[in-house]
Protein backbone atom coordinates (compact mmCIF):
# COMPACT_ATOMS: atom_id res chain seq x y z
CA UNK A 1 0.00 0.00 0.00
CA UNK A 2 1.16 3.50 -0.82
CA UNK A 3 1.34 6.15 1.93
CA UNK A 4 1.66 9.88 1.37
CA UNK A 5 0.24 12.61 -0.89
CA UNK A 6 0.06 13.00 -4.66
CA UNK A 7 -0.25 16.45 -6.17
CA UNK A 8 -2.85 15.73 -8.86
CA UNK A 9 -3.69 18.08 -11.73
CA UNK A 10 -7.47 17.77 -12.03
CA UNK A 11 -8.56 18.23 -15.62
CA UNK A 12 -11.89 19.62 -16.78
CA UNK A 13 -14.77 17.15 -16.82
CA UNK A 14 -13.64 15.26 -13.72
CA UNK A 15 -15.29 15.60 -10.33
CA UNK A 16 -13.03 15.27 -7.30
CA UNK A 17 -14.77 11.93 -6.66
CA UNK A 18 -13.88 10.81 -10.21
CA UNK A 19 -10.21 11.57 -9.51
CA UNK A 20 -10.22 9.44 -6.35
CA UNK A 21 -12.04 6.59 -8.12
CA UNK A 22 -9.51 6.49 -10.96
CA UNK A 23 -6.57 6.74 -8.57
CA UNK A 24 -7.87 3.73 -6.66
CA UNK A 25 -7.48 1.78 -9.87
CA UNK A 26 -4.06 3.23 -10.62
CA UNK A 27 -2.70 2.63 -7.12
CA UNK A 28 -4.65 -0.60 -6.61
CA UNK A 29 -5.76 0.42 -3.12
CA UNK A 30 -8.96 1.69 -1.53
CA UNK A 31 -7.57 3.95 1.19
CA UNK A 32 -7.50 7.24 -0.74
CA UNK A 33 -9.08 10.62 0.00
CA UNK A 34 -9.06 14.08 -1.58
CA UNK A 35 -8.55 17.35 0.26
CA UNK A 36 -11.29 19.61 -1.04
CA UNK A 37 -13.60 19.59 -4.02
CA UNK A 38 -13.10 21.35 -7.32
CA UNK A 39 -16.05 21.94 -9.66
CA UNK A 40 -16.08 19.61 -12.72
CA UNK A 41 -15.30 22.51 -15.08
CA UNK A 42 -12.45 23.78 -12.89
CA UNK A 43 -8.87 22.59 -13.32
CA UNK A 44 -5.75 22.58 -11.20
CA UNK A 45 -4.24 21.37 -7.98
CA UNK A 46 -6.04 18.62 -6.06
CA UNK A 47 -3.84 16.98 -3.38
CA UNK A 48 -4.89 13.36 -2.87
CA UNK A 49 -3.90 11.43 0.24
CA UNK A 50 -2.98 7.74 0.25
CA UNK A 51 -2.84 5.17 3.06
CA UNK A 52 -1.90 6.70 6.40
CA UNK A 53 -1.61 10.02 4.56
CA UNK A 54 -5.43 10.21 4.65
CA UNK A 55 -5.00 11.46 8.22
CA UNK A 56 -3.73 14.67 6.63
CA UNK A 57 -6.92 15.37 4.67
CA UNK A 58 -8.46 17.68 7.25
CA UNK A 59 -5.17 19.54 7.72
CA UNK A 60 -4.71 20.15 3.99
CA UNK A 61 -8.33 21.24 3.61
CA UNK A 62 -7.54 24.05 6.07
CA UNK A 63 -4.63 25.32 3.93
CA UNK A 64 -4.77 28.61 2.05
CA UNK A 65 -5.49 28.29 -1.67
CA UNK A 66 -4.56 30.25 -4.78
CA UNK A 67 -6.79 30.57 -7.85
CA UNK A 68 -6.79 32.26 -11.22
CA UNK A 69 -10.33 33.04 -12.39
CA UNK A 70 -11.91 34.84 -15.30
CA UNK A 71 -14.71 37.21 -14.25
CA UNK A 72 -17.25 38.45 -16.79
CA UNK A 73 -19.44 41.37 -15.83
CA UNK A 74 -23.01 41.83 -17.09
CA UNK A 75 -24.36 38.33 -16.50
CA UNK A 76 -26.13 36.58 -13.60
CA UNK A 77 -26.65 32.79 -13.65
CA UNK A 78 -28.22 30.34 -11.22
CA UNK A 79 -24.86 28.60 -10.63
CA UNK A 80 -22.83 31.84 -10.50
CA UNK A 81 -20.62 30.54 -13.31
CA UNK A 82 -20.89 30.53 -17.10
CA UNK A 83 -22.32 26.99 -17.23
CA UNK A 84 -25.54 27.95 -15.46
CA UNK A 85 -28.91 29.17 -16.64
CA UNK A 86 -28.80 32.89 -17.46
CA UNK A 87 -31.11 34.77 -15.10
CA UNK A 88 -30.18 38.32 -16.11
CA UNK A 89 -28.12 39.98 -18.82
CA UNK A 90 -27.26 43.61 -18.13
CA UNK A 91 -25.45 46.39 -19.88
CA UNK A 92 -22.15 47.13 -18.14
CA UNK A 93 -22.31 50.85 -17.53
CA UNK A 94 -19.43 51.11 -15.06
CA UNK A 95 -16.01 52.15 -16.33
CA UNK A 96 -12.92 49.98 -16.19
CA UNK A 97 -11.53 52.19 -13.44
CA UNK A 98 -14.69 51.77 -11.34
CA UNK A 99 -14.73 48.00 -11.95
CA UNK A 100 -11.11 47.57 -10.87
CA UNK A 101 -11.65 49.61 -7.72
CA UNK A 102 -14.60 47.44 -6.66
CA UNK A 103 -12.87 44.16 -7.55
CA UNK A 104 -9.84 45.04 -5.42
CA UNK A 105 -12.07 46.17 -2.53
CA UNK A 106 -12.78 42.51 -1.73
CA UNK A 107 -9.26 42.14 -0.30
CA UNK A 108 -9.34 41.25 3.41
CA UNK A 109 -12.04 39.83 5.69
CA UNK A 110 -15.68 39.57 4.69
CA UNK A 111 -18.78 37.42 5.03
CA UNK A 112 -19.84 35.18 2.13
CA UNK A 113 -23.12 33.33 1.58
CA UNK A 114 -22.33 29.88 0.08
CA UNK A 115 -23.95 29.22 -3.31
CA UNK A 116 -26.91 26.88 -3.71
CA UNK A 117 -24.88 24.85 -6.20
CA UNK A 118 -22.40 23.55 -3.64
CA UNK A 119 -21.76 20.34 -1.71
CA UNK A 120 -22.63 21.89 1.66
CA UNK A 121 -25.39 20.07 3.51
CA UNK A 122 -28.61 21.43 5.02
CA UNK A 123 -30.69 18.99 7.02
CA UNK A 124 -28.67 16.11 5.60
CA UNK A 125 -29.13 17.12 1.95
CA UNK A 126 -26.50 18.65 -0.29
CA UNK A 127 -27.39 22.13 -1.47
CA UNK A 128 -26.86 21.29 -5.14
CA UNK A 129 -29.39 18.46 -4.85
CA UNK A 130 -31.98 20.93 -3.53
CA UNK A 131 -31.03 23.45 -6.22
CA UNK A 132 -31.61 20.88 -8.97
CA UNK A 133 -35.10 20.34 -7.55
CA UNK A 134 -35.76 24.06 -7.90
CA UNK A 135 -35.49 24.73 -4.18
CA UNK A 136 -33.58 27.54 -2.51
CA UNK A 137 -32.93 27.50 1.22
CA UNK A 138 -31.54 30.00 3.67
CA UNK A 139 -27.75 29.83 4.00
CA UNK A 140 -25.83 31.50 6.77
CA UNK A 141 -23.00 33.82 5.71
CA UNK A 142 -19.55 32.54 6.67
CA UNK A 143 -16.35 34.47 7.34
CA UNK A 144 -13.72 34.31 4.62
CA UNK A 145 -10.41 36.05 4.10
CA UNK A 146 -8.84 37.17 0.84
CA UNK A 147 -5.11 37.38 1.53
CA UNK A 148 -4.12 38.57 -1.93
CA UNK A 149 -6.14 39.88 -4.88
CA UNK A 150 -4.54 40.89 -8.15
CA UNK A 151 -5.91 41.75 -11.59
CA UNK A 152 -3.79 39.91 -14.15
CA UNK A 153 -5.59 40.90 -17.36
CA UNK A 154 -8.15 43.55 -18.26
CA UNK A 155 -10.45 43.37 -21.25
CA UNK A 156 -13.44 45.24 -19.90
CA UNK A 157 -15.97 43.78 -19.07
CA UNK A 158 -13.78 40.70 -18.46
CA UNK A 159 -11.06 40.51 -15.81
CA UNK A 160 -8.62 37.72 -15.07
CA UNK A 161 -7.91 37.77 -11.34
CA UNK A 162 -5.55 35.95 -9.00
CA UNK A 163 -6.97 35.19 -5.56
CA UNK A 164 -5.21 33.81 -2.48
CA UNK A 165 -7.87 32.94 0.07
CA UNK A 166 -8.84 31.04 3.18
CA UNK A 167 -10.63 27.69 3.20
CA UNK A 168 -14.34 27.77 2.46
CA UNK A 169 -14.08 30.60 -0.08
CA UNK A 170 -16.17 30.12 -3.21
CA UNK A 171 -14.60 31.91 -6.16
CA UNK A 172 -17.87 31.63 -8.12
CA UNK A 173 -19.58 33.52 -5.34
CA UNK A 174 -16.76 36.05 -5.17
CA UNK A 175 -17.29 36.83 -8.87
CA UNK A 176 -21.06 37.00 -8.32
CA UNK A 177 -20.64 39.38 -5.39
CA UNK A 178 -18.25 41.61 -7.33
CA UNK A 179 -20.79 41.92 -10.11
CA UNK A 180 -23.62 42.57 -7.69
CA UNK A 181 -21.67 45.36 -5.98
CA UNK A 182 -21.06 46.93 -9.38
CA UNK A 183 -24.79 46.75 -10.12
CA UNK A 184 -24.46 44.76 -13.33
CA UNK A 185 -23.95 41.19 -12.17
CA UNK A 186 -20.97 38.94 -12.73
CA UNK A 187 -20.15 35.29 -13.42
CA UNK A 188 -17.06 33.13 -13.27
CA UNK A 189 -16.09 32.03 -16.78
CA UNK A 190 -13.17 29.77 -15.87
CA UNK A 191 -11.25 28.66 -12.79
CA UNK A 192 -7.79 27.25 -12.23
CA UNK A 193 -6.53 26.35 -8.77
CA UNK A 194 -2.81 27.03 -8.85
CA UNK A 195 -1.87 26.19 -5.26
CA UNK A 196 -3.13 24.41 -2.15
CA UNK A 197 -0.82 25.00 0.82
CA UNK A 198 2.60 23.79 -0.33
CA UNK A 199 1.28 22.08 -3.47
CA UNK A 200 1.82 24.08 -6.67
CA UNK A 201 0.43 23.57 -10.14
CA UNK A 202 3.78 23.29 -11.92
CA UNK A 203 4.56 20.17 -9.87
CA UNK A 204 1.16 18.49 -10.32
CA UNK A 205 0.62 15.23 -12.25
CA UNK A 206 -2.23 14.45 -14.62
CA UNK A 207 -4.07 11.16 -14.12
CA UNK A 208 -2.73 9.89 -17.45
CA UNK A 209 0.84 10.62 -16.34
CA UNK A 210 0.27 8.82 -13.04
CA UNK A 211 -1.23 5.84 -14.85
CA UNK A 212 1.84 5.63 -17.09
CA UNK A 213 4.17 5.90 -14.08
CA UNK A 214 2.30 3.04 -12.40
CA UNK A 215 2.70 0.85 -15.50
CA UNK A 216 6.44 1.57 -15.47
CA UNK A 217 6.74 0.88 -11.74
CA UNK A 218 7.66 4.50 -10.99
CA UNK A 219 4.53 5.72 -9.20
CA UNK A 220 6.34 6.02 -5.86
CA UNK A 221 8.33 8.89 -7.39
CA UNK A 222 5.16 11.01 -7.47
CA UNK A 223 4.21 10.33 -3.86
CA UNK A 224 5.29 12.87 -1.25
CA UNK A 225 6.02 11.30 2.17
CA UNK A 226 3.78 12.41 5.03
CA UNK A 227 6.74 13.72 7.04
CA UNK A 228 7.51 16.28 4.30
CA UNK A 229 4.34 18.12 5.36
CA UNK A 230 6.04 18.88 8.68
CA UNK A 231 9.60 19.54 7.55
CA UNK A 232 9.59 22.97 9.23
CA UNK A 233 9.27 21.27 12.65
CA UNK A 234 12.34 20.12 14.63
CA UNK A 235 12.69 16.37 15.02
CA UNK A 236 13.88 13.79 17.51
CA UNK A 237 14.09 10.01 17.77
CA UNK A 238 13.27 7.83 20.77
CA UNK A 239 15.47 5.24 22.42
CA UNK A 240 14.87 1.60 21.56
CA UNK A 241 13.50 0.87 25.05
CA UNK A 242 10.86 3.62 24.54
CA UNK A 243 9.71 2.29 21.17
CA UNK A 244 6.66 0.62 22.71
CA UNK A 245 5.45 3.97 24.05
CA UNK A 246 5.85 5.57 20.64
CA UNK A 247 4.16 2.69 18.86
CA UNK A 248 1.11 3.06 21.11
CA UNK A 249 1.03 6.85 20.90
CA UNK A 250 1.77 7.18 24.62
CA UNK A 251 3.34 10.17 26.29
CA UNK A 252 7.12 10.43 26.14
CA UNK A 253 9.55 11.70 28.76
CA UNK A 254 12.79 13.52 28.22
CA UNK A 255 14.77 10.41 29.13
CA UNK A 256 13.02 8.57 26.26
CA UNK A 257 14.72 10.80 23.71
CA UNK A 258 17.68 9.36 21.84
CA UNK A 259 19.67 12.61 21.87
CA UNK A 260 19.60 15.86 23.80
CA UNK A 261 17.58 18.42 21.87
CA UNK A 262 18.50 21.21 24.26
CA UNK A 263 22.12 20.84 23.35
CA UNK A 264 21.30 20.35 19.65
CA UNK A 265 19.13 23.48 19.45
CA UNK A 266 21.08 25.53 21.97
CA UNK A 267 17.95 26.18 24.02
CA UNK A 268 19.36 26.09 27.54
CA UNK A 269 16.13 27.47 28.97
CA UNK A 270 14.14 24.49 27.68
CA UNK A 271 11.40 24.02 25.13
CA UNK A 272 8.53 26.49 24.92
CA UNK A 273 5.06 25.32 25.93
CA UNK A 274 3.19 23.66 23.07
CA UNK A 275 6.23 23.32 20.78
CA UNK A 276 5.66 20.59 18.19
CA UNK A 277 8.16 17.98 16.99
CA UNK A 278 8.42 15.30 14.34
CA UNK A 279 9.06 12.05 16.19
CA UNK A 280 10.95 9.05 14.80
CA UNK A 281 11.69 5.56 16.06
CA UNK A 282 15.21 4.47 16.92
CA UNK A 283 15.34 3.07 13.37
CA UNK A 284 14.59 6.53 11.93
CA UNK A 285 11.01 5.71 10.89
CA UNK A 286 8.59 8.65 11.10
CA UNK A 287 5.68 7.98 13.47
CA UNK A 288 3.91 11.24 14.15
CA UNK A 289 3.74 14.70 15.68
CA UNK A 290 4.16 15.34 19.42
CA UNK A 291 3.61 18.50 21.47
CA UNK A 292 5.67 19.48 24.52
CA UNK A 293 3.90 20.06 27.86
CA UNK A 294 6.23 22.32 29.83
CA UNK A 295 4.36 21.99 33.14
CA UNK A 296 4.69 18.23 33.22
CA UNK A 297 7.87 17.93 31.20
CA UNK A 298 6.17 15.45 28.85
CA UNK A 299 5.57 15.07 25.11
CA UNK A 300 2.01 14.19 24.07
CA UNK A 301 0.87 12.87 20.69
CA UNK A 302 -0.92 15.33 18.41
CA UNK A 303 -1.38 13.04 15.40
CA UNK A 304 0.03 9.58 14.78
CA UNK A 305 0.65 8.25 11.29
CA UNK A 306 2.12 4.89 12.29
CA UNK A 307 1.09 2.78 15.29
Amino acid sequence: MYHGIINVYKEAGYTSHDVVARLRGICKQKKIGHTGTLDPDAVGVLPVCLGNGTKLCDMLTDSSKEYVALLRLGLVTDTQDISGKVLKENEVKVSQEEAEKVILSFLGDSMQVPPMYSALKVNGKKLYELARQGQEVERAARPIRIYKLEILQREHPEYRIKVVCSKGTYIRTLCHDMGRRLGCGGVMVSLQRTRVGKFEIDKAYTLDALEQMAKEGELSGAIIPVERMFEELPAFAVKEEAFGKLQNGNQLMREDILFDLLEKEGEDAGWPEGKKFRVYSHRNVFFGIYRYDDKRGLFSAVKMFLT
